[in-house]
């Protein structure tokens, strides 16, 4: 099962890469610190990498240490949030997300989100985790949301249409809050899936 579920880790991995690439192609030339700036594509950079080094470490039989298992968390909660934003807010106003291109767009809102869910639930390398783990999931999403919130001020530049501080400050703010809120709301949760009973977890 192990082999299985590392290839499937790694078909996941160039799946990002393609789409990652197909769309800079698409866009290009864009500011890298702008195509770099979306969190989908940062999410789903964070996703490929880690599906490559947790296929290689089940592959290796290595065991699920506290820090290990926090870094899928980590990019578990990112990725289900990527898949939650754009069907909920973005697609219904047929905004691309910063991916124009129709089956990247497909891979990085909803194949990886799903891959990511599913990993996480089913795949062995996986242990219970404390609450008091939870700033770290999100710690990098805050940190993303500040700098976004600085480029809009300064270059008004912003990746989404809810972040852009033409709406005023007290909208954004609404919003920071609400997204904040849903990576609290879907780290809990990724956490009660880690509290679940697994039959191996090395």
């Amino acid at each position: 099962m192990h082999p299985v579920t590392a290839a499937l880790r790694l078909v996941v991995a160039l799946l990002v890469v393609a789409a990652v690439a197909a769309t800079f192609a698409a866009v290009a030339p864009v500011p890298l610190a702008n195509f770099f700036g979306f969190f989908t594509v940062q999410s789903n950079v964070i996703g490929a990498v880690v599906a490559v080094v947790g296929a290689v470490r089940l592959l290796r039989g290595s065991p699920a240490t506290t820090g290990w298992v926090v870094v899928r968390w980590c990019a578990a909660t990112y990725l289900l949030i990527v898949g939650v934003v754009y069907w909920t807010l973005l697609a219904p106003v047929d905004a691309a997300g910063g991916i124009p291109v129709p089956w990247a767009n497909v891979v990085l809102h909803a194949v990886t989100p799903v891959a990511a869910l599913v990993d996480l639930v089913l795949a062995p390398d996986r242990r219970p985790l404390p609450a008091r783990l939870l700033p770290v999931v999100l710690a990098y999403p805050l940190l993303w949301i500040a700098v976004v919130l600085v480029r809009g001020a300064t270059d008004g530049w912003v990746p989404y249409p809810f972040l852009s501080p033409a709406q005023g400050y007290g909208v954004v703010a609404g919003w920071v809050a609400l997204v904040a809120g849903a990576f609290a709301g879907a780290a809990a949760l990724l956490r009660l899936v880690l509290r679940a009973p697994t039959r191996r977890t090395a």
